[in-house]
This record gives structure tokens, sequence and C-alpha cells, in this order.
């Protein structure tokens, strides 16, 4: 497979909202063999190849018996190019001993560089180690520069790691005015205003002090337990516009995010009505879900007309992990959300007048989910089938979850909901190797092609143990396709472009984006299985910016750099 090529220079910076000479660039690289294996001719592994690959990490949730609420929520981590030579690094969120919740020397959070397929920590020659309780993570090119920037939410302030260029990192977090210092979980870069400059949204959790912790569990017996989030104050959200100088200003209230005050878990964002800017759904833990829907940079919130802030029975439900993705293929995004045990995972399919279906049963999702308690939640093409499957980290609150109720378990198996068309999805994750079907304390869930196979490989964190690196063994068998964006009237990083996929009669979605799931971060790069199909007849890029790209039959193997220079009115 060719390498990814990267900017060799940065790029001037731009004033805020200019929509001057546009010149877009994409590589489209496809991956796999020009005709498919007969289905059943490679059955489908995922092998953990974490150690193995030289991933040493051991998350360190602070643990004690005073069971301080954040020991039990975190932490994520993700998957980027940092330094851009084309191989997918890891990026892992960590604890910090509780109370003080400050990391100690040597347990830090930890850039990973991948060389070849084995895993360096470089995080102390790439200044990024993180001195707070880490949570979760987004990327995105805040500046422009052509180098993807990380920023950390954190029990305590949060991080904003300005890449330098040169497989070094500047904490600009003062200097960008984005340190909150409550209790963030997850964040999303995505640009609001469409003006080419990402701006950032921050989920916070509930307002919590260690020397407010209250006792919860069994007052008979004394045995603690991790509170309900209801026992303490929500925190509110955080969205920081981007000012195109290096700095951001908070500005919810200004663009009408109104209603984000909620114990917030989830984010993700993306376009569910088609109309050209990103939209974002919150999922929030014993209160309302939030769907806001972009009016041209003011937000409204539109959840109740929607239908997606609630269970099935209306009863608020423990969102934690969240994503958009069009599962059956009709051309608009639907809405995943994990939630605790006793209640069910949720999907919202959306019915393409501006409301959604709860089909968490009907699609096979829900059922299942009953005894589990749900966290990272993706759509991802894992078969190279030209469907979205979905997949979901599991893993309970609770350590002593079964003292409570012996039906259940700390240590949980992951799900991987298999697409079977028809709306329906068939739960197999037993059926995909031992590692698969191993239990753990799951927590975020990521994907990307890291070892340049074609096929998608997923990264689980767990809660005080080490991370699972999921290789995809066999889905490669089928041929696929992978599109780099690189944007300058849209943002550098492309984010909220929509790229289209027509092949073999079906047509396909998938926009570029930052963090989702829960705490954590893809690959930004867009995949596309192609099932039976022998090439994409149609691939079409809609920008932010709103240039439209359309391109034809591509096919498996070939790989195709373009550009343009035209101007945009609007």
């Amino acid at each position: 497979m060719p390498v990814l090529p990267r900017p060799q220079r940065r790029c001037p910076p731009r004033r805020p909202g200019s929509l001057a000479a546009v010149a877009l660039a994409a590589l489209l690289v496809a991956v796999g063999p020009s005709l498919p294996a007969a289905e059943g001719a490679h059955p489908i592994v995922f092998t953990d190849i974490g150690e193995a690959s030289g991933i040493h990490f051991v998350h360190d949730m602070g643990k004690t018996e005073a069971k301080y609420m954040v020991e039990t929520m975190g932490s994520g981590g993700g998957l980027l190019d940092y330094d851009l030579d084309g191989d997918l690094d890891i990026y892992l969120l960590n604890g910090a001993p509780m109370p003080a919740g400050r990391v100690v020397a040597g347990r830090t959070s930890a850039l990973l560089r991948n060389d070849a397929g084995r895993f360096t920590d470089v995080t102390a020659r790439a200044g990024t180690p993180n001195l707070f309780y880490g949570m979760g993570m987004c990327v995105g090119d805040y500046d422009n520069d052509g180098f993807p920037d990380l920023y950390l939410a954190n029990y305590g302030p949060n991080v904003l790691y300005r890449n330098n260029g040169d497989g070094t990192f500047t904490d600009q977090t003062a200097a960008a005015g984005v340190g909150h210092p409550g209790w963030g979980s997850s964040c999303v870069f995505f640009d609001a205003e469409g003006d080419g400059d990402i701006d950032l949204y921050i989920v916070n959790y509930v307002i919590f002090q260690p020397s407010d912790n209250k006792f919860c569990g069994d007052v008979i017996n004394r045995v603690r337990t991790y509170c309900h989030p209801n026992v303490y104050t929500a925190q509110r959200d955080l969205f920081y516009r981007n000012d195109g100088d290096g700095s951001f200003t908070e500005a919810a209230d200004l663009v009408g995010m109104t209603s984000s005050t909620g114990n917030g878990l989830g984010v993700t964002a993306g376009d569910y009505d088609n109309d050209g800017d990103v939209d974002l759904y919150l999922a929030n833990d014993k209160s309302p879900n939030i769907l806001y829907r972009n009016d041209g940079g003011v937000f409204t919130d539109v959840t109740l007309l929607a239908g997606v802030g609630y269970g099935l029975d209306g009863s608020l439900q423990a969102g934690m992990g969240t994503d958009f993705g069009d599962y059956d293929g009709d051309g608009d995004l639907d809405i995943v959300v994990t939630n605790l045990d006793f209640e069910n995972n949720g999907l919202y399919r959306n019915d393409g007048n501006g409301v959604f279906s709860d089909v968490s049963f009907p699609s096979g999702i829900g059922g299942i989910s009953l005894s589990f308690v749900g966290f990272g939640a993706l759509f991802a093409d894992y078969d190279n089938d030209g469907l979205l499957d979905l997949l979901i980290a599991n893993g309970h609150i609770l350590d002593n979850a079964s003292y409570f109720n012996d039906a259940t378990s700390y240590a949980q198996r992951n799900f991987v909901h298999r697409n079977l068309g028809g709306g329906r999805f068939e739960e197999i994750g037993l059926k995909l190797g031992p590692d698969m079907a191993r239990p753990n304390v799951g927590r975020g869930l990521s994907t990307g092609d890291l070892d340049h196979d074609g096929d998608l490989d997923f990264l689980v964190t767990i809660s005080g143990g080490s991370p699972r690196l999921l290789r995809n063994d066999g889905a490669s068998s089928l041929p696929s396709f992978r599109l780099r964006l690189y944007g300058t009237a849209s943002s550098r990083d492309a984010l909220g472009a929509r790229v289209t996929a027509s092949a073999g009669g079906r047509t396909m979605i998938r926009e570029v984006r930052s963090g989702s799931s829960y705490q954590s971060q893809s690959e930004m790069d867009v995949h596309f299985g192609l099932g039976d199909a022998p090439r994409i007849d149609t691939l079409t890029v809609r920008w932010l910016s709103g240039r439209v790209d359309t391109f034809k039959g591509v096919d498996p193997g070939s790989a195709l750099l373009v550009e343009g220079d035209r101007e945009l009115s609007r």
C-alpha cells in the first residue's frame, strides 16, 4: 500500500472566515484484491497484539477504598499519525492516584510511536505527558498548519498540545484559553461555522471534589460502591469558538447551546439533517441526551422533536458512548448510544424528516445489552462487506458489581454486532476468536488500519489494565478503499467533509470527524469496504466549504492525487 503523503511545510495562518482562493487536495488510496474471496473462505479473527507490539502501558485508575467516582469513569485513548509518516500512532490517557488526582513520575499518559508495527513510548521526547487524571481525547489541526494537534479532557485542567511538526508538542493551553479545571470527559473538534477554523466542544460530567465524597452502597453492611451521578451537581459543557489567531473564546450561550448542563460523557459530530453543516449529539448519564441542530453556526436543541433524548419507554438512561453512522444505507446518519445494565443500548434510526425512531430491539442490539454496561461505541465496517457494523466496548462501573447482583460481573466481553442488512444486526463477538471473547473492563474504543492491510483494527482501553490492540485478521480478503482529505478553504484536516461512494448498487456515506465513541479518537481517514463490488463507480466529496468533487471508476489498488484551485461563492 502506498504511504499517505504529508504536508512538507506549514501553511500560513488564515484570517477567521476567509473563503478566498481554494486549493483542496484529496488522496485516494484503495487497498485489497480486485475481486472478493468467497464468503466464509477467510473467517475473521481478532487477535490482541498489544503486548507483542511493544505496548507495556497499564492504566492507573487510582483505586481506593473510598471509591471516588473519578476512579471508575476513565480512561480513553486513540489513534493519530502525529509525525505524518503514514503509520497510526497511539495516545493513551492515564489516571492518577486519588484523592490528589495528579500523575506521579513514570505513570503519565503515553504517546506511542508506530515503527512498522512496533510501538515505542516517546512521551518524554514529544512533551505530551499530561500531569492530570486523564479522561478523553480528540485530535484536530486547530491552527491549520498541517499537523494534528491533541486536546485532552481531564479531571482537573484540560490540556491542549500543539504539534510542532518535528515530533514534539508544545503545551498551548494557557495561550489558547482552553484549560477549564473541571471534570471533562469527552471532546470533539468540529467547524461549527464553516469558516475553516475548527472549534472545540467538551462534555463535562459532574462537580466533584474528594472532600465531598459521599457514601453510596449497602449502608447496613457498610459495603461501599461508586455513586450515581445524580448525587452530585451536573457540570456545564463548554463550546470554544476558534478565533483564528491561536486562541479560543467560550461561546456556548452565544451560539444557543443553553441545554448543555447534563452529566455529559460522550459526544459525536455529524450532519444528520443533510444540510451541509455539522450537528452535535451528546450522551448524558441519567439526564436527557441532547441533539443540537446547526443552523448556520447557531444551534437549536431539537432533542424532543427528534425523539433521541430518552429510552424507548421515556426513561432517562445512562448515556455514555455515542456515534453517528448510516447503518441502513439510506443516505442519512443514525445514532447509537451505550447505556447501563438493565437498560439497553440505544439505536435511533434517522427517518429523514428530522425525526428518529428507536429501533434498539427490532435491530437486535437492545436485548443482548441488558446485562452489560456499554461504554465505547463505533459504527465501522469491520468485515469490508460495505455495511456499517457496530462495535461496543463493555465493562461494569462497579468493581463489586456481583455483590449487588450475582447476574452481572465487573469484567465483560465486548460486542461485535454484524450488520445483516435490512436494518438487522447479529452479535457475533464469540465467533471472532478467544481474544474478542475475553472479558475486560472496557472504556474507550477507537478504530483504524494499523497494519495497512485494508481492514479495520480496534483499540480498546481498559480501566485499571493494559489496552487491547485487536488486529483484524481475515477481512482484508475483501477489497476496501481509504481516503484522506486535505483542505484550505475547509479546515486543513477537512473535518466535516462528507464522502459518498456508490459501488455495486450500494451507496455508502462517511464523514471526516474528530473524537467520538467514549473518550476516544479514531483514525480520520475515511474507510469503505467494497464487499462483492469490483470498484467504486462514483465517489463524491462534499467539502464543508461547499465545494463538491466527483470521481468515476475508482479501482482497488489505485492511487490518485487530486487538486483544485477554483474560488467559491457563498
